[in-house]
């Protein structure tokens, strides 16, 4: 009798917890609930960027990124609701097509960067044709001077230039990115190390303020999430 009061407490302990584990549950459905329906919806423009990509799936070339990690970026960017997205470069626009769609989504505007002025033309008609133009701002530009020149604040970059320079783009944009940001950078890959890759990787690794993972499934990317200012 003498273990009844006992049992009695450990009950209420195992029933309060149910009940919290039960609240915290229907509260991240209200939050999932509520950031759905706060994007916007654009049946019409769904379609067309659909038909693009599928128009187009086999003819990408000229340093672009696989569709695998096409659908990855719009699922970061959707996901997280960002909406201040810088792309670092754009070459003729197969990711640039992907995360001006997110941003339809979200209410974003997506600033791209191109030193090659044949590739940006192209990438110009490519977003036209998609339907995405409004929510691009491609600037023919060299990146290596315009990334010191951006004003942030910026919650999501990608990265996919000259790979020398991964280290010194993270560098002169990371200050600019907002704590929850993302930074994500291609061609990385735990089994493959290119010309500046390594430094870059050994740098971002470093970071206290910096959680980085790894995508293979693509082209592979290193994904950064900014945890803190410092």
């Amino acid at each position: 009798m003498k273990n009844k009061p006992i049992k009695e407490k450990i009950m209420k302990i195992m029933l309060l917890s149910q009940k919290y584990l039960i609240l915290s549950l229907f509260m991240c459905l209200i939050i999932q609930s509520g950031f759905s329906q706060n994007l916007n919806e654009n049946p019409e423009l769904d379609k067309m960027v659909k038909e693009f990509l599928s128009d187009n799936n086999y003819s990408w070339r000229d340093m672009n990124i696989p569709a695998s990690d096409g659908q990855l970026l719009f699922n970061i960017i959707v996901e997280n609701g960002y909406k201040n997205v810088v792309e670092i470069v754009t070459s003729t626009g197969h990711s640039g097509v992907w995360i001006a769609w997110a941003l339809s989504k979200t209410g974003g505007k997506l600033i791209t960067l191109e030193i090659d002025a044949q590739r940006h033309k192209e990438a110009l008609a490519n977003f036209k044709e998609a339907g995405v133009s409004d929510y691009v701002d491609a600037r023919l530009c060299d990146a290596h001077e315009m990334v010191l020149q951006l004003e942030g604040p910026i919650d999501f970059v990608f990265s996919d230039a000259d790979k020398g320079w991964y280290t010194n783009y993270f560098k002169a944009i990371a200050p600019k990115l907002d704590v929850g940001g993302c930074y994500v950078s291609h061609n990385i890959s735990q089994r493959r190390r290119q010309v500046g890759i390594t430094e870059y990787v050994n740098y971002i690794e470093s970071l206290s303020n910096y959680n980085t993972t790894y995508n293979n499934n693509g082209g592979g990317v290193s994904i950064s999430y900014k945890t803190s200012a410092n």
